[in-house]
């Protein structure tokens, strides 16, 4: 097969010729910059010090280049916005270096200041004279959000401040993804998938706004958690208009890009915590189900993309209901968490749902496991969730920074053995 043709078999659960692999395919299954560049490096891929691309500034994910995708057997590729969560786009590379010293390359408006303390403030849309929306602590590898919620106003609180953000596509932007959708699609014979994602619903990491200079609204996080009870029918308004915004832009994207994917990012909001739902049932039923429904039925009517949901965390008892809702993809597939077995999952689940993720944790296997520990419990998720297709294979979120090199090259060893 093909790596398309694998892609699409698993998707359709049908048993592929073997299990499709994802690296990078979306910036939910991707890979620390430091992470790229010492597995180039081990890889005899790049000469020393050269840099490695942050295609997603706020998770400093690395770009995964095609060499790195050949000789790691990967079968997807991103089709992805020119811009970033910050605000400034993909575009006029400069050298920088973390914190560690990896040499990497940003965008030209990737502005940050350093603190006396050793942090590095970083800008919405690359202007130092807006208040910093992220901070990397000193010593660390990503961006937090900085909460810059302002005295807030309960009797006057309007949606559309917290929508403000969220605003139809424009042409550029369509012409991008047009061309890099047709690169994508007829230069090789991998899955693209739509990371683009105009419609996810209470995504914890978009409320603070990291683009917007002035935010208003409700832009603290805590507030945002509690207003999902206190103000469920501000948060439903919220809703709606970034619905509608949202629907808008997928049916242009779609008149740009046609059906050259076979996935689309929906929604990266998660819903779990380690051992249990962030909310009830009854809350993701009353607030996010019927939105949910609405774009899948949007997208399964006028296209032949699957839908994807990231939603980290222990989510069994809302998988029903995510099902329910039309979602086609379920990514990370957090093993780790309460009540997230992979053989229960594939037994309940594996018939109505993909699961893409999975793979090997990243919590402890991955970063603090042995090579041997590495190898078992990849060939387990294997065995378990590659029987009769319905599985493409990534670890569990993002690689992080310092997972040992040994790790990785022993969980790609073993996916080309295969289970």
């Amino acid at each position: 097969m093909t790596a398309r043709e694998r892609v699409l078999s698993a998707l359709k659960h049908r048993q592929p010729d073997r299990v499709p692999h994802d690296l990078g395919g979306t910036v939910l299954t991707g890979m620390h910059v430091s992470t790229v560049y010492r597995l180039r490096q081990a890889l005899g891929l790049d000469s020393p010090g050269t840099p490695v691309r942050v295609i997603e500034p706020f998770q400093m994910l690395g770009e995964i280049g095609d060499d790195l995708r050949d000789r790691l057997g990967s079968d997807t590729v991103p089709l992805l916005s020119k811009g970033t969560l910050f605000g400034y786009p993909l575009e006029g590379w400069k050298p920088w270096r973390l914190h560690d010293g990896t040499p990497v390359l940003v965008p030209s408006d990737f502005n940050t200041q350093p603190e006396a303390n050793g942090d590095i403030l970083m800008y919405p849309g690359g202007d130092r004279s807006a208040a910093a929306s992220g901070r990397m602590p000193a010593g660390g590898y990503y961006f937090d959000a900085v909460v810059r919620q302002l005295p807030l106003d309960a009797t006057s609180l309007d949606p559309r401040d917290n929508t403000e953000e969220f605003v139809p596509v424009g042409g550029q932007e369509l012409g991008w993804l047009r061309a890099q959708s047709e690169r994508l699609f007829w230069d090789s014979d991998r899955a693209p998938v739509l990371g683009v994602c105009y419609t996810s619903f209470g995504d914890i990491a978009l409320v603070p706004g990291l683009q917007v200079r002035n935010p208003r609204g409700i832009r603290d996080v805590e507030e945002w958690y509690v207003s999902m009870v206190a103000r469920p029918g501000y948060i439903a308004q919220v809703f709606e208009r970034q619905c509608e915004v949202g629907l808008a832009n997928l049916k242009k994207v779609h008149e740009a890009i046609g059906d050259r994917v076979v996935a689309a990012l929906i929604t990266g909001a998660d819903f779990g915590g380690q051992s249990a739902p962030i909310f009830s049932r009854r809350t993701y039923r009353d607030l996010f189900f019927p939105f949910h429904r609405r774009v899948n039925e949007w997208v399964h009517r006028h296209t032949s993309w699957r839908t994807f949901i990231h939603s980290c965390g222990a989510i069994l008892e809302l998988l029903p209901d995510l099902i329910e809702a039309g979602f086609d993809i379920l990514n990370p597939v957090q093993t780790s968490a309460a009540g997230m077995d992979p053989r229960e999952l594939k037994r309940r689940f594996g018939e109505r749902v993909v699961f893409w993720g999975g793979g090997v944790d990243t919590q402890r296997t991955l970063p603090f496991g042995s090579p041997e520990q590495v190898r078992a419990e990849v060939r387990e998720r294997l065995q378990v969730f590659g029987k009769g297709g319905g599985f493409v294979f990534a670890a569990v979120h993002n690689i992080q920074a310092n997972t040992p090199v040994e790790n990785l090259l022993a969980m790609y060893d073993t996916l080309k053995e295969g289970a």
